[in-house]
């Protein structure tokens, strides 16, 4: 009896796991397929299969716009902030946790409190600073932009890892000669790694995909990510659906490559982050 409703669960299971795989998956794999297609086949029977292989599409879509030169500028963007806010928030984390002062819990408070506030809100006053700064249209001012919209969910997760670690470790430091800076250096900052990357996956991930400042802080085609590319696509073939649907997949195809590499490592990391951090 019991063995048959081990079975029983194990069955209900795996087919609740191949429903939610099917839906998560079912429209990428059909703008895959759809991109093969011409669009007379596009139009006439939406979920057949491609009869062949049509390509042309995918030439139309990377002759319009330079792909590549946006995903690589995507890529410095997202991987500059990403290492700008792991590396300003892991000290500014360990200061918050360990370092006694007036006043510190009031500053982190201040500073996770941007959670609170809509992206919206803030467009017109980093939009001014930013051409004060003189860095309108510039990779350094979405980095500077993306580093600062990372704070408030780094910060919390390396502050509260930090706090979790404990105190006999930074004593034996002490005793052993250790300062303040070489403690954080060789002792804490090895043993948050699974907290690092869990504030560094989640910054790159608003990085790559964030669309509203790219569009409002730039204007020349040398500085435009990718997302921007989407929706000039997306409007320029509103009626060429075969190109449409080549460029969503040249766009979104790196990523899912990269997340296929490195998905036990996000899952590994967001799991540490979220029971230690």
């Amino acid at each position: 009896m019991k063995r048959k409703r081990y079975i029983g669960q194990k069955v209900f299971d795996y087919l609740i796991m191949a429903i939610v795989v099917m839906i998560s998956a079912f429209p990428f794999l059909w703008v895959f397929l759809s991109s093969f297609k011409t669009n007379n086949q596009i139009l006439s029977s939406s979920f057949s299969l491609p009869t062949s292989f049509y390509v042309e599409g995918y030439k139309i879509a990377m002759e319009k716009v330079n792909i590549f030169s946006r995903f690589l500028t995507s890529a410095i963007v997202a991987f500059s902030s990403t290492a700008l806010a792991v590396a300003i928030y892991a000290m500014a984390g360990y200061v918050l946790a360990r370092c006694r002062f007036f006043g510190k819990n009031l500053i982190f408070l201040l500073l996770i409190s941007s959670m609170l506030i809509p992206s919206n809100a803030m467009v017109q006053p980093v939009y001014f600073v930013i051409n004060k700064l003189g860095l309108y249209d510039t990779r350094q001012g979405l980095i500077l932009v993306y580093t600062g919209f990372g704070m408030a969910m780094s910060l919390f997760l390396l502050k509260n890892f930090f706090l979790s670690i404990p105190q006999e470790l930074e004593d034996a430091a002490c005793i052993d000669g250790a300062g303040f800076g070489r403690t954080f250096w060789h002792v804490m900052l090895p043993i948050s790694r699974s907290a690092m990357a869990s504030a560094a996956i989640l910054t790159f991930i608003f990085s790559w995909n964030e669309f509203m400042y790219a569009m409002l802080l730039t204007s020349s085609e040398r500085n435009r990510t990718l997302p921007l590319t989407i929706k000039y696509f997306t409007s320029t073939f509103s009626f060429n659906y075969s190109s449409m649907f080549a460029a969503l997949v040249l766009c979104i195809l790196p990523t899912l490559v990269v997340y296929i590499f490195l998905q036990e490592q996000i899952a590994e990391s967001m799991v540490a982050g979220s029971v230690k951090g």
